[in-house]
């Protein structure tokens, strides 16, 4: 789950800051990244805390367990329908104390505080803080968010014609999982809570139902989550899976009653020692009236946020990847998705696609973190996107 709090994506349109439980986040410069890790993992030998004593390449587990550094997130942010500006992300990371002593394979997910912001020229701007942490040896996990934004974002409708309107807003997202027994099953309860007002520079779209300039998006619902990866952020083998139903109602804080159910599910078999082959299920449903800006949407790299959205949304998606070495690996991906209900039926929605390929350094050997740049193609355009660890959120 915490993982959709590092992805970075540059495309070529705005993303919607809702999809579903409402996050989404931007980081990232990629060429300056990029040079980085080169650099640094060319010349980690000059401090000690930079450098891993197991091959002595750069790595900065230490320094981020040692709790005497953060991992810096810069952002070049390069979407023409926001404009281009700047952001920065900080990264705190701690191991639970019994899980700081165990083996790598039996280790519980490190705990993370994130604190970023950004700002571009089109006067599009955000600023959040997130904490993930586990107790009990990884048997009860709690997420938090909170965040603020004003965007400068575009609405798509049937036409598939790009509508400006602008998005401010505050967001809150409460979720604490618990473990059935010994099992790889987690159950609890989440809470999400979007105070929205949206302006449009125009008309406003006919394909929009019953639009207000100002909505409370307030939900709960059940999460149940199925996790045998072996590491959180760029695994080489097991499964994750998450399945969400959410009510929004009066009685919890929202403006208007809707339903919401998602399922997403992520695969990864190792083909050999070197080989891993990536599959991916994501989908998304929707009843009742919910805000334009809240439906699901297919989200792929190569495909703008929120650019093909509807009540529904069903997406799939292959990668392979290969290690080269321990610490590079290089991989290629491709997916496809539709989303429709409302503006199309399924046989008529336009299809999403989105293929390229990517690369990533382990930066953090022992929190299992890894950092890239994915580049790839889908409609019209052309994107890329700094990675911490696995695209799949």
């Amino acid at each position: 789950m915490i993982r959709r709090f590092l992805r970075v994506p540059f495309s070529d349109a705005a993303a919607s800051p809702m999809k579903g439980d409402g996050h989404r986040s931007r980081r990232l410069c990629a060429s300056a990244t990029a040079a980085a890790l080169l650099v640094m993992s060319g010349h980690g030998h000059a401090e000690s805390k930079f450098t891993d004593p197991e091959d002595g390449a750069f790595d900065m587990s230490n320094l981020l367990l040692t709790h005497s550094g953060v991992l810096p997130v810069p952002t070049l942010i390069t979407e023409p329908a926001v404009g281009y500006g700047l952001g920065l992300g900080l990264l705190y990371f701690s191991l639970p104390k019994k899980s700081a002593d165990a083996p790598d394979d039996s280790k519980a997910p490190p705990n993370i505080t994130g604190l970023g912001g950004f700002a571009t020229g089109s006067h599009s701007w955000g600023a959040g803080l997130m904490h993930f942490h586990t107790w009990d040896d990884d048997h009860i996990r709690y997420l938090g968010v909170v965040g603020k934004v004003g965007l400068h974002l575009n609405y798509y409708g049937i036409q598939n014609q790009p509508r400006a309107y602008q998005l401010d807003g505050i967001a809150v997202v409460q979720q604490v999982l618990f473990r059935i027994g010994n099992s790889h099953w987690y159950v609890g309860p989440r809470y999400t809570f979007f105070d929205a007002t949206t302006r449009f520079s125009s008309t406003i779209p006919v394909s929009i139902r019953q639009f207000e300039k100002d909505q409370r998006v307030a939900k709960g619902g059940i999460v149940v989550d199925y996790d045998t990866r072996d590491n959180m952020f760029y695994p080489s083998s097991g499964t994750y899976a998450e399945l969400e139903a959410d009510l929004a109602r009066g009685g919890l804080g929202s403006s208007t009653n809707f339903q919401e159910q998602t399922a997403r599910g992520y695969q990864w078999i190792p083909l050999s020692k070197s080989w891993v082959l990536g599959l991916r299920a994501d989908t998304g449903f929707s009843q009742g009236n919910i805000p334009f800006f809240a439906q699901p949407y297919v989200s792929l790299r190569g495909v703008s946020d929120a650019k093909f959205q509807d009540n529904n949304q069903l997406t799939a998606e292959a990668e392979i990847r290969w290690n080269v070495t321990p610490r590079w690996s290089v991989l290629g991906f491709g997916g496809v998705g539709k989303a429709y209900g409302h503006l199309h039926s399924f046989s008529d929605a336009p299809t999403a696609f989105g293929f390229g390929t990517g690369f990533r350094y382990l930066i953090a050997r022992k929190l299992g973190v890894s950092m890239g740049i994915d580049v790839a193609h889908g409609p019209g355009q052309n994107a890329f996107y700094v990675q911490v660890g696995s695209a799949w959120r």
